[in-house]
């Protein structure tokens, strides 16, 4: 448990003390196989579709996938305000507040997640034709998203269960949550598309029942194991959204950058026809796959620097930053040696030809590599995040997705599909590398704050998690909660 109760007592939050390169390693490690895992439920999906050997079939799931990318990213937005503010709260002892803070965030998802899923298929047909989807390629894909659109609510709540679960340092249930998901597609998938003969539509049914078991498990392991929920106050939701806000909201804006910008790849290869589009979403859908640690570390770091800033051991985030950097360098080239051994296998696997066969081969053998600058910003923007500048993520991810990615997509468009997806390489790395410096120097000078008992508390660009106005604290994971108060939350604090 990451906060026990012991004889009127309780211990401090996990990641304030101990290794912090194996909380790294542990929380980026079960992490990545949850987050693996969601991302694995499309590259079966695709998988699947491709074994039916329809080129128009396998596009239209690279379409859709571009349209469900923007909802993912604003789910994973808003995860990462809950995350970080549950954390912060955590950390400073505040167990009840964190408690009423991680109902209003289930709530705020919810809502979200509707206004946002359904309202989308009031625009799915300009939206296709936008992207470049034309013909029977763009009536596949809007057919799929007419269903899986309206079932957003389920995503959002799935993520934002499992984003609480990682708060309080239970990677190995959160990690569950995503996993079981994951199964479900991978079993569910061949019946559905092939013993029942429904194609595309069976994948459709699939990534809807795989989103139910998504939430259900997310919700019983907030819920029943850890009791992490409180009581819903109507009167407190404006000021936790608020928090949130701080955090969340240019936490969503930063994820919005990354489907722009994919948005517009996926224009600029639509020039060169369905096989390219086919091999771009290979690609797109082989990634996170490939690289599930180095995408998990956005996720896994933000509790542990959070944390840590809410105890005030601002050594302990430069530190934890640097250890970050040094697990992403590791992954990265771990995941580009595998990609590039196995190339051919996956070329096959996908049954890809020509031009999709040719984009698959160059991102195993060189653009993978890009990876350890987009790496470097996942880790920044996971700094920025829970150290209070979420606005230096937002800056650093729309410059990414419009000046590192427009240009030298356009001028690698002039040289062909591939010239498209090394210039995207190309212009993404200069605002990973740049990202890095800064988070470094932001860590830096925390960290020179610590040696004097009266320094001043860091600046930040949004507010950390609302304080309450006693100081009550209680264990989130025991079965019975109870607040404590007077000596034993004296003992509690920080």
């Amino acid at each position: 448990m990451p906060i026990t109760e012991t004889t009127g007592a309780i211990e401090r939050p996990r990641f304030v003390s101990g290794s912090l390169l194996r909380h790294v390693c542990v929380m980026a490690g079960t992490g990545a196989v949850g987050l693996i895992a969601v991302f694995a439920v499309d590259l079966i999906n695709l998988f699947y579709i491709s074994l039916l050997g329809e080129k128009e079939t396998a596009a239209a799931v690279g379409f859709a996938g571009v349209v469900g990318f923007f909802h993912t990213s604003l789910c994973i937005g808003l995860t990462i305000g809950i995350a970080a503010v549950v954390s912060r709260t955590v950390g400073a002892g505040r167990a009840v507040q964190a408690r009423r803070i991680a109902t209003s965030s289930l709530v705020l998802m919810a809502a979200l997640s509707v206004v946002v899923g359904s309202g989308t298929a009031f625009f799915l047909h300009p939206a296709l034709h936008a992207l470049g989807a034309e013909g029977e390629t763009a009536r596949l894909a809007q057919r799929y998203l007419a269903v899986t659109v309206h079932t957003l609510p389920l995503l959002g709540i799935g993520m934002a269960c499992s984003a609480l679960l990682r708060s309080i340092g239970d990677a190995r249930r959160s990690m569950t949550v995503t996993l079981a998901a994951a199964f479900v597609t991978a079993v569910l998938d061949p019946i559905l598309i092939f013993g029942f003969g429904l194609g595309l539509d069976g994948a459709a049914i699939s990534a809807v029942v795989s989103r139910m078991v998504l939430a259900a498990i997310g919700l019983h392991g907030v819920m029943v194991k850890h009791r992490m929920l409180g009581r819903f106050e109507a009167s407190q939701l404006a000021s936790d959204a608020r928090g949130l806000a701080g955090v969340a909201g240019p936490a969503m804006l930063t994820n919005l950058a990354t489907p722009v910008g994919a948005a517009f790849v996926t224009h600029a290869i639509a020039q060169f026809g369905p096989s390219a589009v086919a091999g771009a979403a290979t690609i797109d859908r082989l990634s996170p796959v490939a690289f599930g640690l180095v995408y998990a570390l956005s996720g896994a770091v933000g509790p542990i620097l959070a944390q840590n800033l809410g105890a005030g051991q601002y050594r302990r985030v430069q530190e934890g930053l640097r250890d970050s950097l040094m697990f992403m360098v590791a992954s990265v080239a771990v995941a580009w040696l595998v990609l590039a051994l196995s190339q051919g296998v996956l070329i096959r696997a996908f049954s890809a030809e020509g031009q999709a066969a040719e984009l698959i081969a160059l991102f195993c053998t060189w653009l993978a590599a890009s990876f350890f600058f987009s790496g470097g910003l996942f880790v920044a923007n996971a700094s920025f995040n829970n150290l209070g500048h979420p606005l230096l993520s937002t800056f650093f991810n729309w410059g990414r997705a419009t000046l590192g990615t427009i240009p030298f997509a356009w001028w690698g468009s002039h040289h062909g599909a591939a010239g498209v997806l090394i210039g995207q390489a190309v212009g993404s790395s200069i605002f990973g590398l740049l990202a890095v410096v800064v988070a470094f120097r932001l860590a830096a000078k925390l960290a020179r704050q610590e040696p004097s008992m009266k320094a001043p508390a860091p600046v930040l660009d949004a507010p950390v998690a609302p304080t309450s106005a006693h100081g009550d604290a209680a264990a989130l994971a025991t079965p019975q909660p109870v607040a404590v108060t007077g000596p034993a939350a004296s003992a509690a604090a920080p």
